[in-house]
């Protein structure tokens, strides 16, 4: 089953979040509904998917998004979106 790395955006709050998940049209629109009432993605109503990667399973979705949060960098997530093979890259590495 394919799992995917997405990188969400808001104009709004200027800000990105990164998750995981197995349907990202569908944890899309939870985050747009609020469905996660302690998540970070409250702050804004106005989230829009800037990437979505598919990989071969939810662990390398889980490696790569644990990965992304712990670089703590707006600029690593923006070069990301501008070229998502850096994705493998990383996977390939690990």
């Amino acid at each position: 089953m394919s799992h995917w790395i997405y990188i969400l955006y808001s104009n709004s709050a200027d800000k990105y979040y990164v998750g995981e998940t197995s349907d990202p049209g569908n944890r899309l629109k939870q985050h747009l509904d609020h469905h996660f009432k302690t998540n970070y993605t409250k702050i804004a109503n106005d989230w829009h998917i800037k990437l979505e990667k598919e990989v071969t399973s939810k662990e390398d979705a889980v490696y790569l998004e644990r990965f992304v949060k712990r670089m703590k960098s707006r600029s690593f997530i923006e070069k990301l979106i501008d070229n998502p093979t850096i994705l493998e890259d990383i996977l390939n590495k690990n």
